[in-house]
């Protein structure tokens, strides 16, 4: 059976990743809006959640390098 451990590490960081989210929805033309999205199509919602962390990804590896 799969771990299906979702918890924040930081409790603090779900308003961040909420702004995040809706930020990443605007930048690639995804109608998110606050509560229920079941509207969206599986390639929408995962693209949102796709760029998510090809942003998260690039902010990591500027600041390894120094930038």
């Amino acid at each position: 059976m799969a771990n299906r451990n979702n918890r924040k590490l930081v409790p603090e960081a779900r308003a961040a990743l909420d702004k995040f989210k809706y930020e990443v929805a605007s930048e690639i033309g995804v109608n998110l809006k606050q509560g229920y999205n079941g509207d969206l199509t599986a390639k929408q919602a995962g693209s949102v959640g796709g760029y998510m962390v090809k942003k998260m990804i690039q902010q990591v590896e500027q600041g390894m390098a120094g930038k």
